[in-house]
């Protein structure tokens, strides 16, 4: 009995501080990561830390130093890559199905997007999963948390309810495996996750096959929270804000640049001072973290990279998520008729809850906003965060007369709601709408009888969608929701198509509304 107790306990203490041990592309490579990533010999830099090395890594560094520094050999980096790693296929951007069904188009979708569950060989800097999954598409060779929820959606829809439980349970081996949900499934993904829609997918799965399935999920559940509340791993995500009352915050665990961006970074880090760069690095990561990378949301200026502050605020939508995931594991508790559990739960929920409406709500912007926590201080960016609150439902009910005016004449466009009021150049900006937001603003709507103006807003969004499609044949990852004969831009990388959340929630609001 105390050697099974002693290894339970060893599983809890090392379980969270795996990811330490592994070690990421710029690790293994050391200067040939830096030499390749600098020197752009990919367009994206996201292709070199995918690639998958034909032997053992060490050796490539070593050969790569010898070369290197031999004179009498005429070096190509490009050509010595080529030779020793496998070099990821040029993302498909071909899934055109013109002159057919939008609806059945997506249903192909789910067969091009399907990835069967991954062998233990070396994949390079994949993360194995046990179980089948749907990638976003183009560019993203793996899952991401937060996309995983949206195409959900549709795979509810599309009736793949045994595809929806084994992404969910790829979702909980890695919270069980890593000590929480990375950002995807890559090594460089380790040090941070992404928006915690974890217990919203739970949800959804017990609408399919009951409320057993709470308990079944409520060890990664439970992993997953102390994750958020700094129980597990060397992260500040919890901020103690003046009143005495606990909000949370983005907070990557590194201040390095990225590894799937380290050119974009280091020549935005130059233009600041060098002391002022690895802090600048961990806001590059922890807008990372937020999904949102990158938008005006996060620059103390409103306008340039160098001036995130992505660490210095409390994310409205982050908190509301959190708040969803401390209800869950109250209700679960409840169901164990572990009574003082729950309680405490359902106590930390109220007191978030009041938190959020306390210093997100706005009263002179009339919508829920970030907070700064330097300046002590709302954010004076509106964006569609602010629309969480309802989403989840502990917005007061007199804050949707304000809200909806503030989303009918500032937000909505031809083509749906944009994501913020600001035209930056970066992705999470206007003219930009995505569809996970289209998603949070309708539901947010009908959650407080806002019904017509949901359905005007879901409209123009399936509409732009289908017009899109009936003239590329293509679904794609953001759209122009401005002026729909522009595509969506901005940001480090094209616009891609698949694409997973936009397939989700484009059937979801088709089947919403017929």
């Amino acid at each position: 009995m105390r050697s099974t107790l002693f290894i339970l306990f060893l599983c809890l203490v090392v379980t969270p501080t795996m990811a330490q041990k592994i070690e990421t592309p710029d690790e293994l490579y050391g200067d040939l990561f830096v030499d390749v990533q600098m020197s752009h010999i990919f367009p994206d830099s996201k292709t070199f830390v995918d690639c998958i090395p034909k032997r053992d890594p060490k050796a490539i560094v070593t050969d790569y130093k010898k070369i290197k520094n031999n004179p009498a050999i005429r070096f190509s980096l490009k050509l010595f890559v080529e030779e020793n790693f496998i070099v990821p296929q040029v993302p498909q951007t071909d899934f055109v199905t013109k002159g057919k069904d939008i609806v059945q188009h997506i249903n192909n979708l789910w067969v091009a997007l399907r990835r069967r569950s991954d062998t233990l060989k070396n994949r390079g800097s994949l993360l194995p999963l046990p179980k089948e999954y749907i990638i976003p598409g183009g560019r993203f060779r793996e899952i991401y948390y937060w996309d995983s929820y949206f195409t959900l959606l549709g795979l509810r829809e599309s009736k793949q309810y045994d595809l929806i439980e084994h992404m969910i349970q790829n979702f909980a081996y890695l919270i069980n495996t890593y000590g929480h949900m990375p950002n995807g499934n890559r090594t460089y993904y380790l040090s941070r996750s992404q928006p915690p829609f974890f217990s919203l997918m739970v949800d959804l799965l017990a609408g399919i096959k009951g409320k057993n399935v709470y308990a079944t999920y409520l060890p990664a559940l439970e992993k997953e929270y102390a994750y958020w509340m700094d129980k597990t791993a060397p992260t500040q995500h919890v901020v103690k804000m003046p009143d005495g009352s606990v909000l949370n915050r983005y907070w990557d665990q590194l201040s390095k640049p990225r590894q799937e961006s380290y050119a974009e970074d280091v020549t935005v880090a130059k233009t600041v001072a060098e002391k002022d760069r690895a802090a600048l690095y961990k806001n590059f990561r922890s807008g990372a973290e937020s999904g949102w990378d990158f938008s005006s949301r996060w620059m103390k200026d409103g306008k340039n990279l160098n001036t995130l502050q992505t660490t210095n605020l409390i994310p409205v939508d982050l908190n509301c998520l959190l708040y969803h995931l401390e209800q869950t594991l109250a209700n679960t508790y409840q169901q164990k008729e572990n009574k003082i559990k729950a309680a405490q739960l359902q106590k930390a929920a109220q007191h978030r809850k009041e938190a959020i409406n306390h210093y997100c709500w706005s009263k002179e912007q009339g919508f829920y906003v970030d907070y700064a926590i330097a300046e002590k201080k709302q954010s004076p960016h509106l964006t569609l965060a602010g629309m969480f609150p309802f989403f989840m439902q502990l917005a007061n009910a007199s804050h949707m007369d304000v809200a909806k005016k503030i989303i009918t004449e500032k937000f909505l466009q031809s083509g749906g709601v944009v994501t913020t009021l600001i035209t930056t150049g970066q992705q999470w900006d206007a003219p930009n709408g995505w569809a996970p937001l289209q998603w949070i603003t309708v539901v947010g709507l009908e959650n407080y009888h806002q019904a017509e103006l949901a359905k005007i807003i879901a409209s123009r969004w399936i509409f732009l969608n289908k017009r899109v499609f009936d003239v590329t044949g293509k679904l794609l990852e953001k759209y122009d929701v401005v002026d729909a004969n522009k595509p969506g831009g901005g940001g480090e990388y094209p616009s891609q198509d698949g694409f997973g959340w936009t397939n989700g929630v484009l059937l979801a609001l088709i089947s919403k509304y017929q």
